[in-house]
């Protein structure tokens, strides 16, 4: 399979296994690109660094605080250095804290925007200029169903991917005529491990939460692979600006 053959794509957050990241850096290697990998746990991201190799793919794998400036420029460098070019940004890396807003500090506020939003705005400024180089690219947001729909609990989370939906538009106006791509991508109820303990801990909710969604499941992380996939590739050539949903019809509801 080559949709991506060729192209250059750096995926944040590649770390966690089963992770959204993971199943994307590993997906794009199916697909032939060349793969830069960052995450702030370095153990963790060796492992999907040994994955990708026997895959067969190139890649390089570096310690990335994505909320560091600097940290940036030294991804774009060691990434130019390696491969000479630049195609595809995934910001992928992101936490989520879970609080009514009563509990909600300001310190708690300020780690969710810096992290998950923050974080996207130097990644997109950062790799502007060397998608620009290359004659356009691709720039993949990781957003949330709760960027798109009220959930309780989750008010800061919830302003930081909304911040991610709209700022992806914006992107996406202001470089159209560089031919860089930007779109979000706003997974729903995916299956983690997270998930997964509620089904020994909990086995009553874990299944109301799979039959909250239309589809009668919960996600993989390849179902939200698979569509990252597709706004990389040339086959999305003609997409920009939009919000890519993938939750089983849940925010349809």
């Amino acid at each position: 399979m080559s949709r991506l053959q060729g192209k250059v794509a750096l995926i944040t957050g590649a770390g966690s296994n089963p992770g959204l990241g993971y199943s994307i850096a590993l997906r794009f290697a199916e697909e032939g690109a060349r793969l830069a990998i960052s995450d702030i746990n370095e153990e963790t991201l060796r492992l999907c660094e040994t994955a990708i190799r026997k895959i067969g793919a190139e890649v390089i794998a570096f310690r990335q605080d994505v909320t560091s400036e600097p940290g940036w420029a030294q991804a774009m460098d060691a990434i130019l250095s390696k491969f000479g070019r630049f195609d595809v940004l995934v910001n992928n890396a992101g936490i989520a804290i879970q609080k009514p807003i009563e509990e909600l500090t300001l310190a708690d506020y300020e780690r969710q925007m810096s992290v998950n939003m923050t974080s996207v705005f130097l990644g997109t400024r950062a790799a502007i200029p060397h998608l620009r180089k290359a004659g356009g690219g691709s720039i993949v947001n990781i957003s949330s169903i709760a960027g798109l729909v009220g959930i309780p609990g989750v008010s800061a989370y919830s302003t930081s991917k909304g911040g991610v939906r709209l700022f992806s538009k914006t992107i996406a106006i202001e470089c159209a005529r560089d031919q860089i791509r930007c779109n979000s991508l706003h997974p729903g109820i995916i299956e983690t491990n997270i998930q997964k303990g509620s089904l020994t801990d909990n086995p009553e909710q874990y299944q109301a939460i799979k039959a909250s969604v239309p589809l009668g499941r919960m996600g993989s992380p390849l179902d939200v692979a698979n569509c990252v996939v597709f706004l990389a590739s040339d086959e999305a050539s003609y997409v920009t600006g939009t919000e890519l949903v993938v939750d089983g019809g849940w925010s349809s509801m």
